[in-house]
């Protein structure tokens, strides 16, 4: 072989070389707790990941695992992003209380407006706020749901008919509030209520409408109570997070990738997701019949207020506490419009 066949193979040999490394892909794990048909599973992950594919031209693939599939509780979802279990998990922060104080702050009592404009204003906050929360992960991001309500077997037309009722309550927050109102609260997690509701362990649930589907609420309980005004009676928070080693060791134009599909944009797409959940929900109570209580504006100004110390507590208990509450109001009341 002379000496430019020689240099010819070698080159060939270098990009070739060069061009399996371009063409690498990666198989990233996702894992979450709620069946795929749920709404941000099928409305939310499943269209992320494939623009992530798409984008990538195949060179990311992202399973997804819903359900807990891959093992383990729905409490447990952070840590195996963090520790490297996983590589991807979206979860309800809540389900690890006490681990996220300052995101707590849009848990508390009638500080939603509805999805799309409270999650564009969660993720903003957290951002600006409480990104020591998140260390040791990648944050995508991170959203709320939209208005939570009541869903019981029995009515609630006034605050006394709340007391002493088991209700599940999603997070530390939402028990407090749910304390402060008069119940008493039971604390799982979301896959655990068809059967507390059925063995009689609760009496009612507080979800908001869009999950009510997947676990066929409308079908244990007889009566559903929202509230007047802007502000609904609570959300909850959650997160979709990377584990930062996967990341990291994605190539620089595949981390660009997951950049430009990350952030306050996506954040708001999940809440209104949840937001388009909702009415599909309400109309599935409402055609089986069930019913539907809207609590008067004197009426939820008594809940309101019951419901005070709740947010008295987080703002004594978190540093900053009076700070962090009215950045988050004023970032709910931008996006909302108020």
């Amino acid at each position: 072989m002379n000496r430019l066949s020689t240099i010819v193979c070698a080159a060939f040999a270098f990009f070739g070389i060069a061009g399996a490394a371009l063409a690498q892909e990666y198989t990233l794990r996702l894992h979450h707790f709620l069946p795929a048909t749920s709404t941000i599973p099928a409305e939310g992950l499943a269209p992320w990941a494939k623009r992530i594919e798409d984008a990538s031209k195949g060179r990311i693939k992202i399973e997804l695992y819903p359900s807990m599939q891959l093992g383990g509780a729905p409490p447990q979802l952070f840590d195996q992003a963090k520790d490297g279990v996983v590589d991807i998990i979206w979860t309800v922060l809540g389900y690890t209380p006490g681990r996220f104080p300052k995101s707590e702050v849009f848990e508390t009592p009638f500080m939603v407006t509805n999805g799309e404009d409270t999650s564009r204003a969660f993720h903003e906050y957290v951002q600006t706020y409480a990104m020591d929360e998140f260390e040791g992960v990648k944050l995508i991001a991170a959203h709320t749901h939209g208005p939570g309500l009541f869903h019981m077997k029995e009515a609630l037309t006034a605050l006394e008919d709340l007391a002493g009722t088991k209700v599940r309550g999603g997070s530390r927050i939402i028990n407090q509030m749910l304390a402060n109102l008069g119940a008493e609260p039971i604390g799982m997690p979301l896959p655990s209520v068809p059967e507390a509701l059925t063995t009689g362990v609760i009496s009612g649930t507080t979800i908001p409408w869009e999950v009510t589907t997947a676990f066929r609420i409308s079908e244990l309980v007889g009566t559903h109570t929202g509230f007047s005004g802007t502000n609904g009676l609570y959300t909850q928070t959650f997160a979709l997070v990377m584990n930062e080693a996967s990341y990291n060791n994605l190539p620089e134009d595949l981390r660009t990738i997951i950049d430009a599909n990350s952030g306050a944009d996506l954040a708001a797409q999940f809440g209104a997701a949840m937001d388009a959940g909702d009415l599909v929900g309400l109309k599935v109570a409402q055609d089986r019949g069930n019913q539907i209580i809207t609590l008067d504006e004197a009426e939820t100004e008594r809940w309101k207020q019951a419901a005070q110390p709740t947010i008295d507590n987080w703002i004594a208990e978190v540093p900053d506490g009076q700070m962090l509450y009215e950045a988050a109001g004023a970032l709910v009341a931008k996006y909302s419009g108020d």
